[in-house]
C-alpha cells in the first residue's frame, strides 16, 4: 500500500506550475513533487515556499480553515507554523476547482523520518507547543466530526478496524479492546472547546538537526474540541522515556488528569488503527501507526 488513500483530485507539478503562474506569477520558481499526504499534495516552490493542493474532495474546505484561522494561530504560537504566504483560488479553467494555498518552507526532516528515539529532543517543546495551541477556542471556531468529539462517536468505526484485525495477533487485539474500553469509560471533556491541531503525529512535525522541534505542520484537521485529541501525540510520536517527559511537562504547562490522559491514549489508539488499517504497516506512515498501537499497549 502507499502512505496515503488514493486521491480523487488529480494534481501534479504541470497544474502546481500553472496556479503560480497564474495567480502569483511573482513567485514562479522552480517546482519539485515533495509529498502525497493524506489528504494534500505538497509541491516545494523555489528556495522559500511550498505550494499546498488538495488530492481529496473531502478534504478541500479543510485548505479554507487554515487559511482563516493559522495567521493568528502562528501569533501565540512560539514554534513556526505554516501559516500561509498567498492564498489560492480555485481555477476551474484549468480544470481544479479548490482552494489551495502557497505556503512557508521549514528547514528540517520529518520526525516520521526518524526512529522514535530521536525523536526525544523534541519533548518539552512539543509539549509546550501543546499547551500554546490549547487555549479557549472562539465560538465560530470549525469543529471536525473526526476530531476532538467524545470518544464514543468513534467507537463504531474503531470496533469495526478491531473485527478487520490490523495486522495483530488475537491477544494484542484484545488489550487494545481493553485500552479502548478504559478510554470510553473515562469521564469526558466538560470544558469549553480548546484549539486543536487534530492531527498531531510525527510526520506533520519538523525537527531541526538537533532533534528539536523546528516546526509544526498540515494545519488541515484544525478544530475545536477535547484538548486530549493533540496529547495522543505522546504515543504517536515518542518513546516511553520521551513520553514520560512530554507527559509530565503538559501537567506542568496546564490543568489535566487521569481521564484525559485515558481519553488521550483512546485518541492515539483511535489515529494509529487508522493509519494501519487504511495503508498498512509499511511506509513511513504505516510505521507511525504501528508505533502508536505498540506505545498504547506499552503503558
Amino acid at each position: 500500500m502507499t502512505d496515503a488513500p488514493e486521491p480523487d483530485i488529480l494534481v501534479d507539478e504541470a497544474l502546481a506550475r500553472q496556479l503560480v503562474a497564474a495567480q502569483h506569477p511573482d513567485l514562479a520558481a522552480p517546482i519539485e513533487l515533495l509529498a502525497n499526504g493524506w489528504d494534500n499534495v505538497m509541491f516545494r516552490l523555489g528556495e522559500h515556499h511550498l505550494v499546498r493542493l488538495p488530492r481529496r474532495t473531502i478534504a478541500a474546505d479543510l485548505v479554507l480553515h487554515e487559511q482563516r484561522w493559522l495567521p493568528g494561530i502562528s501569533r501565540r504560537v512560539a514554534i513556526p507554523v505554516p501559516a500561509p504566504v498567498r492564498v489560492g483560488r480555485p481555477a476551474p479553467e484549468l480544470g481544479f476547482d479548490f482552494p489551495w494555498s502557497i505556503l512557508p518552507w521549514f528547514d528540517g526532516v520529518s520526525a516520521a523520518e526518524v526512529a522514535p528515539s530521536a525523536r526525544a529532543a523534541a519533548a518539552t517543546s512539543l509539549a509546550a507547543f501543546v499547551a500554546e495551541l490549547g487555549v479557549l477556542a472562539p465560538a465560530d471556531a470549525p469543529v471536525n466530526p473526526y476530531r476532538g468529539v467524545p470518544l464514543a462517536g468513534r467507537d463504531e468505526v474503531v470496533q469495526g478496524r478491531f473485527e478487520r484485525g490490523l495486522a495483530a495477533e488475537p491477544e494484542e487485539i484484545e488489550a487494545l479492546r481493553a485500552i479502548w474500553n478504559r478510554g470510553l469509560a473515562a469521564a469526558e471533556w466538560s470544558g469549553p472547546p480548546s484549539w486543536l491541531h487534530g492531527d498531531l503525529h510525527p510526520a506533520n512535525l519538523v525537527l531541526a538537526a538537533s532533534g528539536d522541534l523546528a516546526a509544526v505542520v498540515d494545519f488541515g484537521d484544525v478544530c475545536a474540541g477535547d484538548p486530549a485529541c493533540d496529547l495522543a501525540t505522546a504515543w504517536l510520536t515518542f518513546d516511553a522515556p520521551a513520553r514520560a517527559v512530554f507527559r509530565a511537562e503538559v501537567d506542568r504547562l496546564r490543568a489535566t488528569d487521569a481521564a484525559m490522559w485515558d481519553r488521550a491514549r483512546g485518541w492515539a489508539l483511535v489515529l494509529g488503527s487508522a493509519i494501519v488499517d487504511t495503508i498498512g504497516t509499511g511506509g513511513r506512515l504505516g510505521r507511525v501507526g504501528v508505533h502508536a498501537l505498540d506505545a498504547v499497549l506499552v503503558d
